[in-house]
């Protein structure tokens, strides 16, 4: 087709920017973990390309149509409870065009349109010239990359509504505040896994630890329908005598101080995202709102309180030294993604901020959250449990302050950054960490720490494994031949 509008012109042929896979999509698999695509939504893929994702999601029996003005033109367009939006801003090359196609996406969703975008750090694996706001590339097909900021600052601007991030170059807009504040729930306090239930006995016990965990009896819709059935017979009294006579006491309160805790983080977590009334909570977070506190209120202010809190160095630094879990250095504490919630509230507080405003990485190992100014790191070690000393891969940060994002790629250095003392990232009764620190312990006693200068990328550690004469075979070290 042909673009006046631009300063060039050239003859665009976008099909060849539909790339076929063997697997579902990232945005879709992002958005099928967090549960927005599932057999009971209605799924239009807008610009579908060459359908594999359609195809992928009617294997997960998913209602799913698709729509491709090359691919699939014939299809009949009807709104859809979910839209998706996978990797067509990039490749339209007339800003109003990608404009009305953002806004024709968001007008067919119902409850909720997932955008995703190649972003700016991409720019190396897409090889063109300069052409309007993107690249021409040498198949005459057009990229317009996006900062990650700008994507959520571009969708909100053309939708008019809240965005929460879900990844890097992906982001979720949602028709009502009951989809956004569910959404929410599940991804700061994810529904509690009940025990499988298959007569009255193992019924009871699983009701005994949901309330070990929670804090509180759940109510009828908050049961497995299996475990509702099996309790049925049983009066609220009843049920209420035989939990009272059963639970552990110490566990429930540790349940209740728990709950609140998630309760207060996510109204904060709201709060920074846009606060909603009372009857726009999840029914679940309500009923933790009335058992916890005196009133809604109260709660409100609690959470305000600790997000007050988030922007004072001091008791930043104060929970970060009192926090049983992560390593700490002079500039930053580091929290393995296993102990992330064993975290102070405050420090999980700062990192689900940071996740929501621009997005966690789906793939990462260990966070870092700086005590100085308010940024986010999140690191990706692959091979984290596998290598006594992983390699990190990429890191991406968000500053809280400006919501500016970068990320960077260790893939092609070859003299990486590397991890010791692995169990201080972990929690101590983490199964792997008496493992690691036995590891360390040894490597102390070799001297392998004496110049910590030297030992932090992958060739001064070898020097420094030479100098001593060791050598690892996974997670023992071990004397070299002939020393």
């Amino acid at each position: 087709m042909q673009r006046g509008s631009m300063q060039q012109t050239w003859n665009s042929d976008r099909r060849r920017t539909a790339i076929g896979r063997a697997t579902l999509s990232v945005p879709a698999r992002q958005a099928l973990a967090d549960r927005l695509l599932t057999p009971d939504s209605k799924i239009l893929d807008y610009g579908c390309g060459r359908g594999d994702d359609i195809r992928a999601l009617e294997r997960l029996d998913c209602e799913v149509v698709g729509w491709d003005p090359y691919y699939r033109s014939e299809t009949r367009i009807e709104p859809s409870s979910v839209v998706l939006l996978t990797y067509v801003l990039n490749v339209v090359e007339d800003p109003t065009e990608r404009r009305e196609t953002l806004k024709r996406a968001w007008e067919l969703a119902t409850t909720v349109l997932i955008v995703s975008a190649r972003l700016t750090w991409e720019k190396s694996k897409v090889r063109g010239e300069a052409f309007g706001d993107g690249l021409l590339t040498s198949h005459q097909t057009f990229q317009h990359l996006f900062g990650a900021s700008e994507l959520r600052s571009y969708v909100e601007e053309v939708t008019g509504s809240r965005v929460v991030s879900a990844a890097p170059g992906i982001v979720y807009v949602f028709k009502n505040d009951a989809a956004r504040l569910e959404y929410l729930a599940r991804r700061i306090t994810p529904d509690a896994e009940w025990l499988t239930s298959e007569d009255t006995a193992s019924a009871i016990t699983s009701l005994v630890d949901y309330v070990e965990r929670r804090g509180r009896l759940p109510r009828l819709d908050e049961m497995p329908r299996e475990t509702a059935e099996l309790l049925a017979h049983l009066k609220p009294g009843g049920v209420r005598r035989i939990v009272n006579d059963t639970a552990d006491v110490n566990k429930v309160t540790e349940g209740r101080k728990r709950s609140t805790l998630n309760t207060l983080l996510y109204l904060a977590v709201e709060l920074f995202n846009g606060r909603g009334p009372f009857s726009s909570l999840p029914s679940s977070l309500q009923l933790d709102v009335r058992v916890f506190f005196t009133s809604y209120k109260e709660a409100c202010q609690r959470a305000d309180r600790l997000l007050f809190k988030l922007r004072d160095d001091g008791y930043i630094r104060g929970a970060m030294n009192a926090s049983a879990v992560g390593k700490m250095t002079p500039t930053a504490l580091y929290v393995h993604h296993r102990a992330v919630d064993l975290m102070p509230t405050v420090l999980r507080l700062y990192e689900h901020c940071a996740s929501i405003a621009a997005g966690r990485p789906q793939e990462w190992t260990i966070v870092k959250l700086k005590h100085e100014g308010r940024a986010s790191s999140w690191l990706s070690y692959p091979d984290f449990d596998k290598d006594p000393h992983p390699r990190i891969e990429s890191s991406y940060l968000v500053d809280l302050k400006t919501l500016e994002t970068s990320h960077i790629s260790y893939e092609a250095s070859t003299n990486r950054p590397l991890l010791h003392r692995k169990h201080e990232f972990l929690a101590p009764d983490d199964p792997d960490a008496a493992r690691y620190r036995r590891l360390t312990d040894t490597e102390l006693r070799a001297g392998l720490y004496e110049n910590p200068h030297l030992i932090g990328t992958e060739a001064g550690w070898e020097a420094e494994l030479t100098r001593c004469g060791r050598r690892l075979r996974g997670h023992r070290l071990i004397r070299r031949s002939g020393t």
